[in-house]
């Protein structure tokens, strides 16, 4: 029991943040804006099914910045993600769109509904298909949660985070990517 206890204690000074020299390290940063945010990639084309029946597409979020998460039930970090994608919404409406895809299999949807009602999300939450799920697709390399992409009006891609984003980093991005767009030549 004392060996456990010993143990657990420096496992706790192992992973408080501070280095062999007991200074503190700074956090790694989270993600940086994109410093000149002009998509000239194609438009990605995609279609999946909310959860409340409706289509979470290309389509659906034409005509401004849209945020979508990327996420999984089982990972606290996407908890995180989610809420912070909630507020996000809530201080930038209806200047930005947000939606939630969830990296699961469609037979997991009972728990993606409560995981849902759970953090009361306020905006649409689909379920990958298996393509997606896997990295391909419109989404290609993306399949690891929590992960954030930003398309701009049109539906191109201008950001991709992987990992956890705050909402004041998410915030800072699109400040980035809409002041890009101002300084752009007109096409």
């Amino acid at each position: 029991m004392r060996a456990l206890a010993v143990g657990c204690a420096l496992l706790a000074i192992g992973c408080s943040g501070a280095g062999s020299g007991g200074e503190a390290r700074a956090p790694a940063p989270v993600a940086d804006p994109p410093a000149a945010a002009v998509a000239t990639g194609p438009v990605l084309t995609f279609s999946y099914e909310t959860l409340d029946g409706r289509e979470l597409s290309t389509a659906s979020l034409a005509g401004r910045l849209s945020v979508i998460g990327f996420v999984a039930t089982y990972d606290v970090a996407s908890q995180a993600e989610a809420r912070f994608l909630a507020g996000l919404l809530r201080d930038h409406t209806p200047r930005i769109n947000v939606a939630l895809l969830v990296l699961e299999a469609s037979e997991n949807r009972p728990l993606i509904e409560a995981f849902v009602a759970a953090l009361k999300l306020p905006y649409p939450v689909a379920i990958a298909d298996a393509p997606t799920i896997a990295g391909e697709g419109p989404f290609a390399g993306l399949h690891h949660v929590p992960s954030v992409v930003v398309l701009d009006a049109e539906g191109r891609e201008v950001f991709r985070h992987v990992g956890l984003i705050t909402q004041e980093a998410l915030e800072e991005t699109l400040r980035g990517i809409e002041g890009a767009k101002r300084a752009a030549p007109a096409r």
